[in-house]
């Protein structure tokens, strides 16, 4: 769904919407953020995808933004989710060291979380091993960016697969629908960057758990 499908007539609510009232801080966040990046209402809705009288209507909360609106408007204004929603995060250290690095397993992938939380962009280090969800296709908002550090890599981008070594890279819009495998017994490390924002971890490495959609 895309944000402008989103806009309705006032009162007709949908389960993508906040509650009312749910995020008071939104709407002074949204206009801030829209003068600090010295963008006009029309400017700023167009590239978000709404009509100026909608992105309006949530500057002054009259209207609540649904998730996919947050996303757009985020990149929009280089900012993150948290930040439109007028969250603060308290200081975190611009070094992560390995030995602070805890494995995380699940769904046969092993992941290590090589970024600090709560930023626009999420670093990993992942292994992915020999036949692990190889089958698994995923699309999702965002961006992805991957680096091979060992092993081969087999990567489905819609009808093309390509074929990656250690060294190379790969940068695709997540909404591409897109699947990963390993093409060695001994499985593939990889470094993955991803800006799906306000989202599990697992979620976005190892693709939908049961009971979610895609």
């Amino acid at each position: 769904m895309s944000p402008s499908e989103t806009e309705r007539p006032s009162g007709a609510g949908s389960p993508a919407d906040p509650a009312p009232g749910a995020l008071p801080a939104v709407a002074p966040q949204l206009r801030a953020l829209r003068r600090q990046a010295s963008l006009t209402l029309e400017a700023a809705a167009r590239a978000a995808g709404l009509s100026p009288a909608h992105l309006s209507r949530l500057e002054t909360g009259q209207r609540q933004p649904s998730l996919p609106m947050l996303l757009a408007l985020a990149r929009v204004y280089g900012t993150t989710v948290a930040e439109l929603l007028g969250e603060t995060v308290a200081g975190r250290d611009a070094v992560i060291r390995a030995a602070d690095m805890e494995p995380t397993a699940a769904g046969g992938w092993t992941y290590w979380q090589a970024g600090a939380p709560g930023r626009g962009m999420q670093a990993l280090r992942v292994h992915v091993p020999y036949g692990s969800q190889g089958d698994v296709v995923r699309v999702h908002p965002g961006e992805e960016w991957l680096h091979v550090l060992r092993g081969r890599l087999r990567l489905r981008l819609g009808d093309s697969t390509h074929r990656l070594a250690a060294g190379d890279s790969a940068h695709f819009d997540s909404l591409t629908p897109h699947r990963i495998a390993a093409e060695d017994h001994d499985g593939v490390d990889l470094l993955f960057v991803h800006t799906l924002l306000q989202s599990p971890t697992a979620a976005l490495c190892l693709g939908p758990t049961p009971g979610d959609v895609s």
